[in-house]
């Protein structure tokens, strides 16, 4: 019954920005933190950034700082991630994730199927 369902992907140039959202339904979205993840192919998942339950606390991947912004909306059970100055090594499927208190280290519980993003030179 939980579901997360990623919006916002597509094709855009080197360059450009994209805002991916992430809709969460059947939880209590506020009681979870949530990440988002990217994986291109041939390579294994990687971390991207990650907000806390009431969105005070953020985290970036090295490799996006400065690029991306992670913010939530719990009164829409929304969570989102803006991207700009994308490049083609940025092509990937991204994933969004909802982790529960206390499980940090585990698995997150709940993961989006994942939206894909596609950078063009």
């Amino acid at each position: 019954q939980v579901q997360l369902v990623e919006s916002g992907g597509g094709l855009v140039q080197a360059g450009g920005s994209l805002r991916l959202s992430c809709a969460a339904s059947g939880l209590t979205f506020s009681n979870y933190a949530v990440g988002w993840f990217r994986q291109a192919p041939g390579r294994e998942r990687e971390f991207v950034a990650a907000i806390s339950r009431s969105g005070d606390r953020t985290s970036y991947a090295d490799s996006v700082k400065g690029r991306v912004t992670i913010s939530r909306d719990n009164a829409k059970d929304t969570a989102y991630l803006q991207m700009t100055r994308l490049q083609p090594e940025d092509t990937a499927v991204s994933y969004c994730a909802a982790q529960a208190p206390n499980t940090v280290g585990a698995p997150p519980a709940y993961w989006g199927q994942g939206t894909q993003v596609t950078v063009s030179s």
